[in-house]
């Protein structure tokens, strides 16, 4: 018997405020990914980890609020809290390993192309892990071309965000491929649960594991007070918004002489008379 999915139960209130959080992660993540490129080589391996945790505890959050809007009629939902966190784990580290990929290797050719899908395999990772802590009586079924779907849009979507955090173009620039990091992900996101379909089983079960609402507030406390965490520091580092470096190279700074002049060996330094002496021949106009 097949279950009565519908993945719309409040309406658009639950994909309005999933693509804003998809989105909020993506900004602060993509803005740490170009600040990095922007820093001297020391300071890049924390942009990047920051960076990493923005994207992942964005798209992690992005899911589960999605998810609160979805239901089968016949059966109750609960969800397994180990799989379920795992699946946060899994995000942050496979965008990580992408992220830092660029960071250090650039934004362009087999750097950008391996970086990109592995963030992306990441975001489809996380969405099929966290689908996997559903409990439920019955059994999810996939449709393998939708599912293959979904996959390519979030390698295609976090190719372009890599990318565009790539070109250091400034703030607007940021935000614009946040707002299209988030529209992909989401697209990712109910691109994979219109490849869902629900078996239900013959006898009825009470499902193990927590309710979305026992599983609302730590979501809701943790990745997000991180997320606003992040922000504070994006907001205050004074560089971010003109998506300019804070460091010149003290050869490059203007009246500073890229290579000072070294005494010539084995010469000593004029003394006091000697120098007074060449003032006094530079200031005496000379006769021709």
């Amino acid at each position: 018997m097949q279950g009565t999915v519908d993945g719309f139960t409040y309406g658009l209130v639950t994909p309005l405020v999933a693509y804003l959080m998809a989105c909020l992660g993506g900004a602060l993540g993509l803005r740490c990914t170009t600040r990095s490129m922007l820093v001297a080589r020391s300071w890049r391996a924390g942009w990047l980890a920051l960076g990493s945790a923005a994207i992942g505890s964005g798209i992690w959050t992005m899911h589960f609020i999605a998810m609160m809007g979805f239901t089968v009629k016949e059966t109750p939902i609960h969800y397994d809290k180990p799989t379920t966190f795992a699946s946060l784990g899994v995000a942050i580290v496979m965008v990580g390993i992408g992220i830092f990929i660029v960071g250090y290797r650039g934004a362009r050719g087999t750097a950008l192309f391996t970086g990109g899908t592995i963030t992306g395999l990441g975001v489809a990772s996380m969405h099929y892990l966290g689908m996997a802590g559903m409990r439920l009586n019955g059994k999810l079924e996939y449709n393998t071309l939708t599912v293959s779907a979904s996959v390519v849009i979030a390698v295609v979507a976090a190719t372009a965000a890599l990318w565009a955090a790539g070109q250091v173009r400034g703030f607007l620039w940021s935000v614009g491929a946040s707002l299209v990091m988030g529209l992909a992900v989401s697209g990712m996101h109910y691109t994979g649960m219109a490849a869902l379909s629900v078996h239900l089983h013959g006898a009825s079960s009470t499902p193990g594991g927590d309710s979305p609402a026992a599983l609302l507030a730590p979501m809701m406390i943790g990745p997000l007070a991180f997320l606003c965490l992040a922000g504070v520091v994006v907001m205050f580092d004074p560089m971010m918004v003109m998506g300019k470096p804070d460091w010149t190279p003290t050869e490059n700074r203007p009246g500073i002489p890229a290579h000072p002049a070294a005494p010539h060996p084995g010469r000593r330094p004029p003394s006091g008379a000697e120098r007074n002496q060449r003032h006094r021949s530079s200031r005496t106009p000379q006769s021709w």
